[in-house]
């Protein structure tokens, strides 16, 4: 199964890159497949590559419904 991922842009790098806040896991990712970024910006980051800039409040469901399934999971393995 493949995830894309809302992460929050906290710094910009040179060649395309940015720092991004992923789940409280800073991580660099590549900015080579979208165009004005800028820090404060969510978006979705897919195997080291930002794949689109995504609303703050898009972010933030899907963030919410990550965190409701990680509360789930121990439950499904039961």
């Amino acid at each position: 199964m493949c995830l894309a991922l809302p992460a929050l842009v906290t710094e910009l790098l040179p060649e395309d890159s940015a720092k991004v806040n992923l789940g409280g896991v800073t991580k660099t990712v590549s900015l080579a497949l979208v165009s004005d970024v800028k820090p404060g910006d969510y978006v979705i980051v897919h195997v080291g590559y930002a794949l689109s800039v995504i609303d703050p409040e898009e972010a933030a469901r899907t963030l919410e419904l990550f965190r409701e399934m990680g509360e789930m999971a121990p439950e499904a393995l039961a």
